[in-house]
């Protein structure tokens, strides 16, 4: 079984615990940290699950969740899981809630998955091939232009202090933002939807599953300085829809660090 084919039996059986609990009344807990609500069953029957597969299937590989401590983490295989991105979704009966995981070689992502339980869509991204939505491939637009430009960021309220300037920055400079979507919006970025998506403070679990979809789509994916996306970046993203757009948009982010 390759890794590409595991990543989506993994999916398909992680949907069904997904869609077993969502729109239930699950019981929600803050996390310790006070970040956003987590479900206790859903999220970690999940990871546990995920874990589980990974382990029986690749015994040498290391694992990174979002749910328990990472293993193995010396290997040169990381997969890393987020059993549901999108917890505010997922908890509200929101549909536009996902499955990510990832597969890092020598560091490097060079796997990964988009799967969107309620709505059944999926985004896969492989090293050396291109991006499929649906098993089809996919690609970003042709858009240069920020003038031109659809955005999407999650939630502009975690645009505070410093980085409410890079907020203005892309409010003012694309034709249209919207928000929300969490991992959702990437899926519409590589099948040519959107063009821009800004996100900041994420964790390595919310973006390193995807980085070679973005990236195998034709699209360009950094952190804010232009640095590739590695599991110690500080996780402020930006991704494209092409080179020119992505440097546009460097340009005016390093403007805000500027002034």
């Amino acid at each position: 079984m390759t890794e590409q084919q595991f990543a989506a039996d993994a999916a398909d059986a992680a949907r069904a615990i997904a869609l077993k609990y969502f729109r239930s009344g699950l019981t929600v807990e803050d996390k310790e940290d006070s970040s956003p609500v987590t479900v206790t069953v859903a999220d970690r029957g999940i990871e546990a699950f995920l874990r589980q597969r990974i382990t029986e299937t690749f015994p040498r590989h290391g694992i990174f969740g979002e749910e328990e401590a990472p293993i193995n983490l010396d290997s040169d295989h990381i997969w890393i899981v987020d059993p549901i991105d999108g917890t505010k979704s997922f908890v509200t009966g929101h549909p536009l809630f996902g499955g990510l995981m990832a597969l890092l070689k020598n560091g490097e992502p060079c796997l990964g998955q988009i799967d969107m339980p309620a709505i059944d869509e999926r985004w896969q991204g492989a090293q050396g091939t291109p991006t499929t939505f649906n098993g089809a491939p996919c690609r970003t637009s042709a858009c240069r232009d920020l003038k031109s430009a659809f955005a999407y960021t999650t939630d502009p309220l975690l645009f505070t202090g410093p980085s409410a300037a890079a907020f203005d920055a892309l409010r003012r400079s694309v034709r249209l933002i919207r928000f929300g979507g969490d991992c959702y919006n990437y899926g519409l970025l590589a099948s040519g939807h959107c063009d821009l998506v800004l996100e900041i403070g994420l964790q390595p679990y919310d973006y390193l599953p995807v980085v070679q979809i973005v990236k195998g789509a034709g699209g360009v994916i950094t952190d804010w300085s232009g640095q590739p996306l590695g599991i110690d970046s500080a996780g402020d993203v930006l991704a494209s829809a092409t080179p020119q757009l992505h440097a546009a948009m460097l340009e005016r982010l390093a403007g805000c660090a500027a002034a």
